[in-house]
């Protein structure tokens, strides 16, 4: 690793809590989402850094390619109910979540950096939305993507209206978001929700090969190739802001109540 990308050059990301911030190579940043026994779910504290380090990352003109990936054997299983019960409580929890989950989506959309998702084990909720909006995304094959809202009874809306049916089309997104089935990282692959499907034990290094090589590009030719690209996510922006507060206003009913209590006695939810 070149001297130019020492300890010191992370003195911007000390605050993250969460997030393991460390340079994978010279010039790749890796972020690397943090929660220790409970498959990287975030907290009020996870959630608000997903939604902040991507404005961090932007304004540092030593990173060229990031890298993001889950501690351990799993990328990320979204939100933990903890802070799910916490919106459904609490008016002003849950109008500050939804202006983060909107932050996740529109900075990695903005964030003049390509964004390199290694994915492995499970990908939910907010989990899969970074995994999904990073510019190039590397599955394991035996990874499981699920989106998981309708599971627990609230609109698909996070990350789902702007990017599902742009990637794999209109079809493919209504089954797998109304039904929630998971997708194995293979099959991902198949109907063309993520870039790469590879070997589970290969997934972080292959990751790192593409980001050393988007690093070693003409980093304002790969800029403005993002950020012309996804100007058709940005055309999809009334679709997902009406998704994301659809999703919200479900988190002040009967149904999710009974889609939380659900998956915390680990059975079968009874919608009314």
């Amino acid at each position: 690793m070149s001297s130019d990308v020492d300890a010191g050059d992370l003195a911007r990301y000390a605050a993250y809590e969460r997030l393991k911030i460390d340079w994978a190579a010279p010039r790749v940043l890796r972020v690397t989402i943090s929660g220790p026994g409970k498959l990287n779910a975030v907290d009020t504290v996870g959630h608000r850094e997903l939604a902040g380090i991507w404005r961090d990352v932007d304004a540092d003109d030593r990173v060229r390619a990031v890298v993001v990936r889950g501690e351990g054997t799993a990328f990320c299983a979204g939100g933990d109910l903890a802070m799910i019960e916490e919106m459904m409580t609490d008016h002003a929890v849950r109008t500050r979540i939804l202006r983060e989950a909107r932050d996740i989506v529109m900075n990695i959309i903005d964030c003049g950096k390509p964004v390199v998702s290694a994915i492995q084990g499970p990908a939910v909720g907010a989990g899969l939305a970074v995994a999904l909006l990073a510019d190039i995304s590397v599955a394991g094959r035996t990874a499981k993507l699920l989106d998981g809202h309708t599971r627990i009874g609230v609109a698909a809306g996070d990350h789902a209206a702007i990017i599902w049916p742009l990637l794999c089309g209109m079809a493919k997104a209504k089954y797998y978001l109304l039904l929630n089935d998971v997708l194995t990282g293979e099959e991902a692959e198949r109907i063309g929700l993520v870039s790469l499907s590879v070997a589970d034990d290969e997934v972080h290094e292959r990751a790192l090969e593409i980001a050393g090589r988007l690093a070693d590009g003409a980093a304002e030719a790969v800029r403005f190739t993002k950020h012309a690209l996804n100007n058709w996510l940005r055309m999809a922006g009334p679709a997902f802001d009406a998704s994301l507060a659809l999703e919200f206003l479900g988190f002040t009913g009967a149904d999710v109540r009974e889609g939380v209590a659900a998956v915390r006695e680990k059975r079968p939810a009874q919608f009314g």
